[in-house]
């Protein structure tokens, strides 16, 4: 949840009182581990689901503010945007019934979600990355009213310097610069609570570093971003490019972003995790402070918030965290990785194959770090995020396995005698490992549903990338609440969208992307010869910048080489000579209705859209024939 009351600091002399209180914290951290305080009695699991909001477009809603204001469950929080909230479970602890206990409670709250969600007309969503999401929902306007968000993305940005650059490639590529830090905003996760004893943390941390690419591999569910089809778990590129403040001109240096997977094994203590993060990364955020020692004296437990509120703007994929449990302070470690979805049975699966293997390796091995480099953990993770299942592990028997393979041959086996052996009862432990074991030898996590549903709806043909998305999207929401898990759904199929149902939409929703530009000093004859291979009748002129500049017509084609004997030109006539100069252009947010009206009021077939001057897409009359052929389908088979 974060705390709220912090303050954005650009006082030097500021700063420097905060990091004394920092530094403070990290002495009373260190008195209380050498006091023995810390509770050690209990070991449990807690976890965080983040979701999105849609619209009946399946596109982003901003009502997390009016879903709240209908809420009396505190459990039910806001996230960073007006379409994300936040589901916060209470700990249970790990034995037992415990995993059948945490659906049960997740299942509720979802519903209690989803039902005070459609009271203002929203749906609920989870998956780690919206389908639906566009560049044009990444507004301030979008952002979550409180003062910790608006002051942590000025801080970013000024030390960005300018705009953030997102650069991820798999099978497409996406290429694009952003003005705020609202990309985080595209990103919802499940995450994972696990606590551990000052003595063992060490050892657990490790364990989680070890296990992180395997359990990710399985649980992969974030593989499209605005239309693209880029990494099995997007997530882990994305974020970290989204909080990203170093110079791109450093390259010699070793440095790390605030977003990242760690450095080496740890020794000994969580406190190495907590110094290295106040080594690396400066002081960005401060807030209201009370000394630790003078709350130690009065019999109180320290909240220790100067290092919490540093140790919040560092994030890690598993995260070290002190909390408080009742009168005891205590140590957990916060899994970050595992994306929302595809279901709630999926994502307590995960939760127990992850817990069962921070056991289960422990049984086996008391210290990990002479068994593999830390930079094959590393490898491992970023390989997996890229390829899911299909990444290669190496793993600590010298082996280098394929990512199923490990987990079913080895890691299941593992987990279950982790979860036996802290008294979980059998049925948990089939039923949600038995996900596990069947997503994995299907192949079908999440993220290859979703690949394999917008693959199968492009063969169907006649609909449009948004169309596919949308529908993708409203497959999602019918079958989470089906409960079953992803890897036994169908796949989704297209559901055209009629001209009755575009009211709400905007132009990038339909716009075609896949575009073929010229230049000015072109040949004319190639521009025709261009739209005779492409089937296609408007061809837009850019320059080298991708501005837009130009857009030739079929019509006028046809013209200039039909006059051409008559006006005594050279043959080799440029496209800059007959092209529409300075052509009506739309931004991609501009609702679609306008964008019918403009075409209509101009009478022209075409409109170049354009985003920060570069050109990023076109819509055409063609496009709005179908949606209209579809209304007089519907029409026809409603019998009105």
């Amino acid at each position: 949840m974060g705390q709220q009351d912090i303050k954005t600091q650009h006082d030097s002399a500021a700063i420097r009182r905060f990091t004394r209180h920092i530094m403070q914290d990290m002495r009373a951290l260190d008195f209380m581990l050498e006091q023995n305080m810390f509770e050690t009695e209990v070991q449990r699991i807690g976890a965080e689901q983040e979701l999105f909001l849609v619209d009946g477009q399946f596109q982003p809603s901003p009502l997390a503010e009016e879903v709240l204001a209908l809420s009396d469950n505190e459990r039910l929080v806001n996230e960073l945007t007006r379409f994300n909230l936040e589901i916060n479970l209470d700990p249970i602890e790990l034995t037992g019934s415990c995993f059948r206990e945490m659906q049960k409670s997740l299942d509720d709250l979802v519903a209690y979600a989803r039902g005070l969600s459609g009271e203002v007309g929203a749906k609920i969503v989870l998956a780690g990355i919206l389908p639906t999401i566009h560049a044009w929902d990444l507004r301030l306007d979008n952002m979550a009213p409180k003062p910790r968000y608006f002051k942590l993305n000025d801080t970013i940005m000024s030390l960005k310097g300018g705009k953030a650059q997102y650069h991820i490639r798999g099978v497409d590529e996406l290429f694009f610069q952003h003005d705020n830090i609202m990309v985080e905003g595209c990103n919802t996760s499940f995450q994972i609570h696990f606590q551990a004893t000052p003595d063992t943390f060490a050892h657990y941390y490790n364990i989680a570093q070890l296990v992180s690419g395997p359990v990710l591999a399985a649980a992969a569910n974030s593989p499209i971003l605005f239309g693209k089809r880029l990494w099995r778990e997007t997530r882990i590129a994305l974020f970290q490019q989204a909080v990203d403040t170093r110079s791109s001109n450093l390259y010699l240096r070793d440095m790390s972003p605030r977003v990242h997977f760690g450095t080496e094994w740890v020794n000994e203590s969580v406190t190495e995790i907590f110094k290295e993060d106040i080594a690396r990364f400066r002081v960005i955020m401060t807030c209201d402070y009370e000394d630790p020692f003078e709350m130690l004296e009065r019999g109180e437990v320290p909240k220790l918030k100067a290092l919490q509120l540093h140790n919040g703007t560092v994030y890690r994929w598993n995260r070290a965290c002190y909390g408080i449990s009742g009168h005891q302070p205590h140590l957990r470690i916060e899994n970050r990785y595992i994306p929302s979805g595809p279901s709630t049975i999926d994502e307590v699966a995960n939760a127990a194959f992850w817990a069962g293997l921070m056991q289960g390796i422990a049984l086996h091995h008391k210290d990990i770090r002479p068994l593999m480099d830390f930079d094959d953990a590393k490898s491992n993770f970023i390989g997996s995020a890229r390829r899911g299942l299909a990444s290669e592990i190496d793993w600590i028997d010298g082996k280098r396995w394929s990512a199923d393979k490990l987990i079913v041959e080895q890691l299941i086996d593992i987990s279950r005698e982790g979860l036996q052996a802290r008294k979980v009862d059998e049925e948990d432990i089939e039923t949600y490992l038995g996900v596990i074991d069947a997503r994995v030898k299907s192949k079908m996590t999440g993220a290859q549903w979703q690949l394999s549903s917008l693959a199968s709806m492009k063969r169907a043909g006649g609909n449009s990338r948004a169309e596919r998305l949308d529908s993708l999207v409203e497959g999602m929401i019918s079958r989470q609440k089906s409960g079953k898990p992803g890897h036994e759904w169908s796949l989704a199929a297209v559901k055209p969208k009629a001209v009755n149902t575009i009211h709400g939409t905007r132009v990038e929703h339909f716009m075609s992307t896949d575009l073929f530009t010229v230049r000015e000093d072109e040949l004319v004859d190639f521009v025709a010869i261009l739209m005779s291979w492409r089937h296609i009748r408007h061809i837009l002129v850019e320059d080298d910048e991708h501005r837009l500049v130009g857009l030739v017509t079929h019509r006028s084609i046809l013209k200039a080489l039909t006059d051409l004997p008559h006006t005594g030109h050279d043959e080799d006539l440029s496209v800059g000579e007959i092209m529409v100069r300075n052509p009506i252009s739309v931004s991609p947010e501009i609702a679609t209705i306008d964008a019918i009206r403009i075409m209509r009021e101009h009478n022209i077939g075409a409109l170049p859209v354009v985003l920060n001057g570069q050109l990023v897409g076109i819509i055409t009359e063609t496009d709005f024939n179908l949606l209209a052929a579809r209304l007089f389908e519907d029409s026809a088979s409603s019998g009105t």
